[in-house]
């Protein structure tokens, strides 16, 4: 399946079907279909239309699309230019077709994105109970920091369920 899967960048058209893909990813019952799922972290939704605008408009944020060979999004990640490292968020893969290595072709579209920004480091956030997501990371040579950060309490951010906290990996692209 990988090899019938394109990238390419994310245009304002894009944001309603994103916001459904990346909903269905991370909460809900859709999620569980997934290995990716916080639906048994957090309740609510993972992103507003109106909040994924305000990140597509911001300046340094980009955002990379996945699109299976009928042109439909069925990956995404988010990259916003930190001068000094890229951050990555939101890696999002459609539930049912996760394990298939299409999150793998994202992430590595987003190493060569950063590269040709001339960055050669990429930061992101976890949360650090997803061990499976960590290790996952981990196998593709990032590296966890040692470094901890809060988990937003703010609603739009999800109701947590349980006490939440991020880790923070990194990988250093050019060594």
């Amino acid at each position: 399946m990988n090899s019938n899967i394109s990238i390419s960048t994310v245009m304002a058209s894009d944001i309603t079907e994103l916001v459904q893909l990346v909903n269905s990813a991370y909460r809900g019952d859709s999620s569980k279909k997934g290995w990716t799922t916080e639906a048994e972290l957090l309740d609510g939704i993972r992103i507003t239309e109106e909040e994924l605008l305000k990140q597509f408009h911001q300046p340094g944020q980009y955002f990379l699309k996945a699109i299976d060979t009928a042109g439909k999004i069925i990956g995404c990640v988010s990259l916003l230019d930190k001068k000094e490292s890229m951050y990555l968020g939101m890696l999002t893969v459609q539930p049912n077709i996760q394990a298939n290595g299409i999150g793998k072709k994202l992430l590595t579209a987003s190493e060569q994105f950063a590269l040709n920004k001339q960055i050669d480091s990429i930061e992101m956030t976890v949360i650090s109970v997803r061990s499976e997501l960590i290790a996952w990371y981990l196998r593709r040579g990032y590296q966890l920091t040692g470094e901890k950060r809060a988990f937003p309490t703010e609603p739009k951010f999800g109701i947590q369920k349980v006490p939440l906290e991020f880790v923070v990996l990194a990988k250093k692209l050019l060594q």
